[in-house]
Formats: structure tokens, C-alpha cells, sequence
């Protein structure tokens, strides 16, 4: 029997016009990533208008832990996605059962894992931050209720992922948008009306995240095509698990390892205190539109390649890495450049204090200004995994970013003459340009392994 595909929310990657594929791919998916960015602002908003700078350096600050912590199993879904939209393009039906219903026990068993890790350890690691004293506290709590709800997180990220490798990018817009308007509500009743601080920050996000998680589940398993969800049948597969962890394992470390040398500029960043804190979780926030844009390219480079070469269509693969990267680069100078063009006014929707918009606006001209370079190299990274490739990328990777960024500050950032925060942004326009360089190579060497046609 055929793969059917869903004319109303499927995407047919293996066929057709690229661009306009790509598009439709990745524009629902854009926005999901921008909606979801905008509900998370809402909380940092929230919390710097009615609650002050602290609670806002608190919420803020967490960011790159929170990340550290999950980077590792969200990246497992990017496995899942492989293998998912591979066995979707070869049509082979009894594996894409298979392969989905291991995919959902892992995200159960990942979301446990964290919620144990998030609950116990968070103040500790907070510690090793140099979270000022005065922060960590609050620091603490909004970690420890947000770590509450990792597994409707973990499945939600998994469902998605399953969603997104037969080009469906438009239901899990609607569900976000729907649990997203419910987290912004609850911020203001729990913080303006129950004066909850960021404990009501963080119980919103928990319970926006367990709807978004329920809704893309009961569409699974209301779904009436291959790759529907029954219940009864989630189990773990040992094949599976291994193909998943192969190609998702490399891509969770590679996010993690990201995490920690975030973890480690956060923690320079606290050393110049809490103003410059405010600044750059203001500008970080903001930062996060303009990436979550640009990787919508990153993941429908996995999801088309991986699709096109499970039907072994290799001619259409190199096509989809060309527009990709095209694709990337414009989002990444248009939104980048006029997000630094629009920064004062954008930094003073978070605070209204002078000094934190004038530390917000430092990060803001160097990061963004600049961010397309990081989109290039996420790019090439997900053609690489898309070709089944996903210890190469991350080894790159880990070398050339992290590498470099935490010889940095370990090293030059140390000495009073460069110990300034434009320094320390500095370090990740040039890691983003050494290592997008250093993928594109490796992607003409894999490029050749296989056939031009």
C-alpha cells in the first residue's frame, strides 16, 4: 500500500516547484517559531513592567540554562524527524509506524529525565552562573515550575517534529497560537491580579505547554494517514532508538555543548551586573525572532532532503541546499538589519529605564546585525543531517563556535583591555563565520559520495 499524502496539510517535497514548497513549508513555521517567541516575551514583559528589574534579570537570565538542560532531547527530535520524513518519502509504511511510536515513548522518557534534573538542580547550577545574589531566588523558582512541565514540552517538540516530515507546519501553528493566547492571560491574572511574580510566569508557561502538547497529540491520533498515533502501540523499538539516537544524538550534544558555552557567556555577562543582565535578556529576546525565522529554512533543509532522499532524488536535493541558503540569507539581512534599525524602540517595549536599553542596544547592533551568518551555517548543517550526516555538523561545530567562544573568554576576555560586553558579543559573529565556512566544505565533500543525478 501507498503513502497517502493529505492534500489539506501534507507537502509533497519530492515533486513540484522547490521555492514554493519551501515556502509554504516554512512560512507557517515562521510564524509558529515567532508566535511562540512572542508568548515567551509576553512573560519577560510582564514580569519587567508589573514586577521590576530583578524579576526581569530572573526570567530573562534562564534562558541559557533552560537550553542547556533540553538542547540534548529536542535535539533527538530533529532523529525523528530524519527518519520519520525518510521512510515517508520511500513509502515504507510499516517502518514510519514503527519509527513514530518509539519517537513518542522517547519524548516521554526524555521529559521525565528533565523534570527530575530541571526540579533538583537548577539553584545549584544557578550558583555556578554567578547568578547575583539577589536574583537567584526568583531565579530559582521560575526554573523549578518551568522544568514542571517538561514532558508535555518534550512531547510536543516530538509530535511537531513528526508533523513537520510530511510537511505539515500548519496545524501546530493553530495549537500554539490557541495555547499561546491562553499563557498570555494567564500572566496577566497571575501577575497583575494574584501578584504571583515570576512563580506566576512560571506557572502559565507550564500550563500553555501541557494544552499545545494535548492538542498536537489528539491531531495525531485523530490523523487518518500512516502516520497516525494509536496509544496502545507506543513502545520502544531497539532499531529505531539506535537510528534515532544516530542521527538525533550528535544534534541534541551539538545544541548542548551550544547550551554551555552560552551558560558561560551568560555568566560573563553577569559580571558586569544587573543592568547589563536586563540588556541582553531584553536583546536576546528579541534576537530570538530574527532566529527562529531564519531556522525555519534550517528545518525544512532536514525535512526536503531527508524526504528527496528516501526517494532518491539527488539532482533535487542540491537544488533544495541552493534555495535554502538563499532563502536564509535575505531573512537574515532583512529582519536582522531592521531589528538594529528599530532596536530603541523595541528594547523600550521590555524596560523603561535608559541605561538597560542602552546595554540592550550593544548586543543588539552586534548580534543581529550580523545574523545571517549564523543562518548559513544552520543551513548547512541541516542539509548535512538531512543526507544522513549528523556526527560531521556537530563536531564542526563544536570546534569552530564553541571552541573558539570558550577559548575567548577563558583566554583574551580575561584581560582588563578586552573585558568589555562588545567584546564578549563579538565572539559570536566571527565563530558563526569561521564555522558556516568550515560546513560548506564538508557538504561539497559529502555532496560528491553520492550521484548527480
Amino acid at each position: 500500500m501507498k503513502t497517502q499524502v493529505s492534500k489539506v496539510h501534507s507537502i509533497d517535497m519530492t515533486s513540484g516547484s522547490i521555492l514554493t514548497k519551501l515556502l509554504l513549508f516554512t512560512l507557517p513555521l515562521m510564524f509558529s517559531g515567532i508566535l511562540q517567541l512572542l508568548f515567551n516575551a509576553a512573560d519577560i514583559v510582564v514580569v519587567g513592567r508589573f514586577c521590576g528589574e530583578e524579576s526581569l534579570a530572573a526570567v530573562g537570565s534562564t534562558s541559557s540554562l533552560i537550553n542547556l538542560l533540553t538542547n540534548l532531547f529536542i535535539g533527538l527530535s530533529v532523529g525523528t524527524n530524519v527518519l520519520t520524513a525518510h521512510f515517508f518519502g520511500s513509502k515504507e509504511n510499516d517502518k514510519l509506524h514503527d519509527a513514530i511510536h518509539t519517537s513518542i515513548a522517547i519524548s516521554l522518557i526524555s521529559g521525565i529525565l528533565l523534570t527530575i534534573v530541571g526540579v533538583c538542580f537548577t539553584g545549584t547550577i544557578l550558583e555556578w552562573m554567578s547568578t547575583p545574589p539577589e536574583v537567584l531566588p526568583l531565579a530559582t523558582l521560575y526554573l523549578r515550575i518551568y522544568f514542571l512541565g517538561m514532558v508535555a514540552t518534550m512531547l510536543y517538540n516530538f509530535c511537531s517534529a513528526i508533523l513537520r516530515a510530511v510537511g505539515d507546519t500548519q496545524r501546530p501553528l493553530y495549537y500554539l497560537l490557541f495555547s499561546g493566547c491562553i499563557n498570555v492571560l494567564l500572566n496577566l491574572i497571575f501577575v497583575i491580579y494574584f501578584h504571583m511574580n515570576v512563580a506566576g510566569v512560571g506557572m502559565a508557561t507550564v500550563l500553555s505547554q501541557c494544552i499545545s502538547a494535548f492538542l498536537v497529540l489528539r491531531c495525531l491520533m485523530l490523523e487518518q494517514e500512516d502516520y497516525r498515533i494509536t496509544l496502545s502501540h507506543i513502545c520502544v523499538k531497539k532499531e529505531y532508538v539506535k537510528r534515532i539516537l544516530r542521527i538525533g544524538l550528535p544534534a541534541g550534544l551539538q545544541g548542548t555543548v551550544f547550551s554551555l558555552s552560552n551558560v558561560v557567556i551568560q555568566s560573563s555577562i553577569n559580571s558586569f551586573g544587573s543592568v547589563v543582565m536586563a540588556g541582553s535578556a531584553a536583546s536576546g529576546n528579541i534576537e530570538g525572532f530574527v532566529y527562529v525565522s531564519m531556522n525555519a529554512f534550517h528545518q525544512a533543509a532536514i525535512s526536503f532532503v531527508s524526504q528527496n532522499m528516501g526517494a532518491g532524488k539527488w539532482k533535487r536535493m542540491t537544488r533544495i541546499a541552493i534555495w535554502c541558503l538563499i532563502c536564509v540569507t535575505i531573512t537574515g539581512l532583512v529582519l536582522g538589519l531592521s531589528t538594529v534599525f528599530f532596536g530603541l524602540m523595541l528594547l523600550g517595549i521590555y524596560s523603561s529605564k535608559a541605561n538597560v536599553i542602552e546595554a540592550g542596544m550593544v548586543r543588539l547592533t552586534i548580534v543581529c546585525g550580523t545574523y545571517f551568518l549564523c543562518g548559513i551555517m544552520d543551513v548547512m548543517a541541516g542539509v548535512m543531517r538531512g543526507y544522513g550526516y549528523s556526527v560531521m555538523p556537530m563536531l564542526v561545530s563544536l570546534i569552530g563556535a564553541c571552541g573558539l567562544r570558550l577559548f575567548w573568554i577563558f583566554t583574551f576576555f580575561k584581560l582588563p583591555v578586552f573585558h568589555t560586553p562588545q567584546m564578549l558579543y563579538m565572539t559570536y559573529p566571527v565563530s558563526w563565520i569561521l564555522t558556516g565556512f568550515v560546513h560548506i566544505i564538508c557538504y561539497l565533500c559529502i555532496r560528491k559520495r553520492f550521484p548527480k543525478e
